[in-house]
């Protein structure tokens, strides 16, 4: 998720990354971004093995469209949930939690 906010942000743009614990022995843990963002349409299908929603990032990085599907996997399988908060042309926010 780091490599994707890096990758659709434009040059001096900004990526935060947060860790914050969660009171249920949890932490969750964000990338934010200030990029392109996505269309609803490429959210819709963001998680989905079936669809493709790659596109070259902001200096042409080639995407496979595989990174987030591997990141809901190995997050799903540690017992978190992960899910993306967007506005098109102002960037996208990443979320997971995992247990502690």
């Amino acid at each position: 998720m780091a490599t994707n906010a890096v990758k659709y942000t434009p040059k001096n743009g900004t990526v935060v990354i947060e860790v914050k614990y969660l009171e249920e022995k949890s932490v969750v843990i964000s990338f934010r971004d200030n990029g392109i963002g996505m269309s609803d349409k490429m959210i819709e299908h963001l998680f989905q093995l079936d669809v493709q929603t790659n596109r070259s990032g902001t200096e042409g990085e080639p995407s496979s469209g595989l990174g987030l599907l591997l990141c809901k996997e190995f997050v799903e399988k540690q017992g978190g949930k992960i899910w993306v908060e967007n506005e098109e042309g102002k960037g996208s926010s990443f979320y997971f939690t995992v247990p502690i």
